[in-house]
């Protein structure tokens, strides 16, 4: 009986909890006194539950005294969207390029735009992003003639890819070069670097055991082995696209 009691009280004190947390969000402002009533509670066991929702994220304002209204902040929903890291990363690239492309009309939201999203990361988060962030690299817009070039990047083969860069894994490729010859390599993923619509991997290549630029829209099909790689330093892959030093998300 005891059990079934306390699975009762529980499963009650859930229901409360979710009562409490969908009225808020409406937009409505009880006081404590009124709210307590209508949930059939006393003002204390009120105060345990909102300071509960406060644990899990839910910013509640009250106003002073046992009687007082009880709010969300004004600003509630700005700031509190969760990211995963693969999300967080392809936000912080949509911002770098789109500053790379020196709008007038958006560079001046920009850089606030992109410090507030950092800073509402978890330190985690953060600590893995600006790892991250530092091997994709934002050049300047493609030549007419590698525009002209440029074709429909194959969404199957990117999945692989995008999953191996985050991992630091090896992937094997099939390679499409400029005359259309195809090749098989195994390549390390170190870096991304975007020229303009074009992205390009800078990597090591198993097969010629050096530095080689692959273009993504070339890469025909892609599978992430289970092998790893250290990061390598960036020089070497800088000198293969002519030095040119860019700029990160």
């Amino acid at each position: 009986m005891a059990t079934e009691r306390t699975r009762a009280t529980a499963l009650e004190r859930l229901d409360r909890l979710e009562q409490i947390e969908m009225l808020l969000k409406s937009g409505e402002c009880p006081t404590t006194h009124d709210l307590a009533k209508e949930l059939g509670v006393s003002q204390r066991t009120l105060f345990r539950d909102l300071e509960l929702l406060r644990e899990r994220g839910l910013p509640i304002e009250a106003d002073k005294g046992r009687g007082g209204g009880i709010r969300l902040q004004s600003r509630w929903g700005v700031g509190r969207l969760k990211l995963e890291y693969k999300e967080a990363i392809d936000l912080l690239i949509s911002l770098a390029i789109a500053e790379s492309m020196r709008s007038p009309l958006l560079l001046a939201n920009l850089k606030p735009i992109r410090r507030k999203l950092i800073a509402s990361f978890s330190p985690e988060l953060r600590s893995r992003v600006d790892t991250l962030k530092s091997r994709i690299w934002i050049g300047g817009t493609a030549s007419v003639y590698v525009y002209g070039s440029f074709e429909e990047i194959d969404s199957d083969a990117m999945s692989p890819i995008n999953e191996a860069f985050l991992m630091s894994k090896c992937i094997q490729i099939e390679y499409s070069d400029q005359n259309g010859n195809l090749s098989q390599r195994t390549i390390e993923p170190h870096y991304l670097f975007l020229s303009y619509p074009v992205w390009y991997i800078m990597a090591w290549d198993h097969l010629r055991n050096a530095v080689r630029t692959f273009r993504l829209d070339r890469i025909k099909s892609a599978q992430m082995l289970e092998k790893s790689f250290p990061l390598k330093p960036k020089h070497p892959f800088i000198d293969a696209i002519d030095g040119i030093e860019p700029t990160t998300p």
